[in-house]
């Protein structure tokens, strides 16, 4: 089966706490539901810098993402209906998915 890579962007924050508890309850359901085709779910991305062709670094990023999934699925089509149904978008959030190439050696 295919690796494919679950990205997420940007996406609103909650308003209140228990907006958040509420989301993370929908959140933590949809990985639960991908059983084992989740070979690492839930990364999230946090003190961000970007390193530039001519060696500066600066703080912060260049995209809005926050965190990705990697699944196993059997093809395009179903890792689009995985990230279909993932929680995320109900927050003005964006999914790329793309399937992850195997390297030599």
């Amino acid at each position: 089966m295919a690796k494919y890579v679950i990205v997420y962007l940007g996406g609103n924050q909650p308003t209140t706490p228990e907006e958040g508890q509420q989301h993370m309850a929908k959140y933590m359901e949809w990985l639960s539901a991908l059983g084992e085709s989740a070979i690492s779910p839930a990364n999230p991305l946090k003190n961000t810098s970007t390193v530039k062709s001519d060696g500066t670094v600066s703080s912060g990023g260049t995209t809005t993402m926050s965190g990705y999934t990697i699944i196993e699925a059997e093809s395009m089509e179903s890792a689009l209906s995985t990230a279909k149904a993932c929680p995320f978008l109900e927050i003005g959030g964006t999914l790329e998915v793309s399937e992850l190439m195997q390297m030599p050696g």
